[in-house]
């Protein structure tokens, strides 16, 4: 699988949204992520926006569904979404609902095993229920936390060879990466690499960064788009 770039909107405001998810696109990003602060602060007239100003464009709804799985994902789905996310610590039954409503309104379902107590058994459980695409995530508050109490700030790359190995579909690594970092996930095995907080979004004030970002994104997409996914041998 050929790398893809994602930006995350993680927005309050759909007019800002809606000028960086242009600005992206003319830089080479792939797709359009809404993500949840976009979601809590616009909901699905956020997504339709979305859908209506770039038709044809993928686009996530990070919903981080745990419960009433059917209806969410029904509900993103005729608003425009491509691609829903499900936690792999909702319920299992929560899970197989967001799965069939995608196969039944044709869109994918990416399960996220944040806090999962193992994370590569979280990915595996996610893929045997049917998911699309796993999201290696570290949440922003655990990182937070575990960097103020004076310990190593925990990263998706420590594990991500092994979550990629264990399953045979797309990962994708989330929480606190580097530019760098983001940029080296196809070489882990992730061909889907996102950019947010805080590479184009201020993680604390959830506003588009300052500076070129447009040129910084078109020079990042062009570095991700020329490698080739390094898949680790299976266990």
């Amino acid at each position: 699988m050929k790398p893809i770039v994602q930006i995350s909107l993680d927005l309050t405001n759909i007019d800002e949204a809606l000028e960086t998810a242009a600005l992206a696109l003319r830089a080479g990003v792939d797709w359009l992520e809404a993500g949840t602060p976009l979601i809590l602060a616009e909901g699905l007239h956020g997504v339709r926006k979305l859908r209506e100003a770039f038709p044809g464009v993928p686009i996530v709804a990070d919903l981080k569904t745990m419960d009433g799985g059917y209806l969410e994902a029904e509900m993103m789905a005729k608003a425009g979404a491509t691609h829903v996310v499900v936690m792999a610590r909702a319920n299992a039954e929560t899970i197989k609902c967001v799965v069939k409503a995608g196969k039944d309104f044709g869109v994918k379902v990416m399960g996220d095993n944040m806090i999962c107590p193992d994370m590569v058994e979280g990915a595996k459980f996610l893929e045997d229920l049917g998911c699309d695409y796993v999201i290696h995530h570290i949440g922003y508050d655990e990182r937070r936390g575990i960097a103020a109490a004076g310990h190593r700030m925990p990263s998706p790359l420590d594990q991500l060879r092994e979550v990629v190995a264990a399953v045979n579909i797309p990962v994708q690594a989330v929480g606190g990466l580097s530019l760098e970092q983001a940029i080296m996930c196809p070489q882990y095995g992730a061909p889907l690499v996102v950019l947010g907080a805080p590479l184009t979004i201020d993680a604390d004030s959830f506003k588009t960064a300052d500076g070129n970002l447009e040129e910084s994104l078109r020079m990042i997409c062009a570095a991700i788009h020329a490698q080739k996914t390094v898949f680790p041998s299976k266990s």
